[in-house]
């Protein structure tokens, strides 16, 4: 199928670009904006921006729609908070984005070096803003209340599709775990906004995507990301259709008219493009 005029992005390049190559393979680090086949990659990196993607670069699940290698992931590297740290200082980051695979081989998910990752950058990097993108930890309350502890300026966890496609978009995931987690972030760390990212063109119908917002909004969602859904390479699975601008413009509109804070939608939307206008958008509302 071919990409409409609105999804066109220019191929990677400019110094900024390969100088951030050359510093996340000089700390050994993985970011998802690489491993994932971000559109907007070349956008960020030339604005020395990335997500960090710790834990290794080996997930232990099979989302059909994502390209991040799967297999059995080596063990954790403890140093890892420290190189994020350091490599994010020497970007000059002022706001950090940090996800990671999904480790259902450890005990608490992971969770654990994400609180020291979030600890390592506050000490090296005055001022700093976190954000996390965190799995579900497969429910665990444990390990989210050790994220939650290390206080991070935002928790997301993304819902990714509406609960009908789960069962082929996202093996090992339920969507109603998602929505709990993100229940109970609220529920433990009021203060900690919360944030939920989707992808739209997989199948879904407009009443599903409007069902999942309305399902954010009860579990007390402060922010939300609408994108759409780009096949990475042909063994992910193939894109039902594209969503008009216009049809992203009526989905923000629905979302901020039912609740939701700060809604970010468009073709080219995910989770951590723009996240430090994102949340500069929600807090401006929130104190409005």
């Amino acid at each position: 199928m071919k990409r409409p005029d609105w999804l066109r992005v220019r191929l990677p390049g400019g110094d900024n670009y390969f100088e951030l190559k050359r510093l996340m393979r000089g700390h050994g680090l993985h970011t998802v904006c690489e491993s994932a086949r971000c559109p907007n990659i070349a956008e960020c990196w030339n604005h020395r921006t990335a997500t960090f993607m710790i834990l290794g670069n080996l997930c232990t699940r099979s989302c059909a729609f994502c390209t991040v290698p799967k297999g059995k992931p080596l063990p954790l590297d403890h140093e890892e908070p420290e190189h994020v740290a350091e490599a994010a200082e020497l970007m000059g980051a002022r706001y950090v984005v940090v996800t990671s695979v999904d480790r259902d081989d450890q005990p608490d998910g992971g969770a654990r070096i994400f609180a020291l990752t979030i600890e390592a950058l506050r000490r090296r990097i005055e001022g700093v803003q976190v954000e996390v993108l965190i799995p579900d930890f497969r429910g665990s309350d444990e390990a989210l209340r050790i994220v939650l502890e290390a206080a991070p300026d935002v928790l997301n966890h993304n819902t990714e599709t509406v609960p009908r496609l789960y069962p082929v978009a996202r093996r090992g995931s339920r969507y109603e775990r998602s929505l709990r987690l993100l229940r109970r972030s609220r529920e433990m760390a009021p203060a900690i906004p919360t944030k939920s990212g989707l992808m739209v063109g997989l199948g879904e119908t407009i009443e599903e995507v409007t069902g999942v917002l309305k399902d954010l909004v009860a579990a007390g969602v402060d922010i939300v990301t609408i994108g759409q859904y780009l096949r990475p390479s042909g063994t992910q699975l193939p894109v039902a259709r594209f969503y008009t601008p216009d049809e992203f413009a009526a989905l923000k509109r629905e979302g901020e008219g039912i609740g939701i804070r700060h809604v970010e939608s468009g073709p080219l939307v995910r989770s951590s493009y723009h996240a430090h206008e994102q949340t500069q958008a929600y807090r401006g509302r929130a104190t409005a």
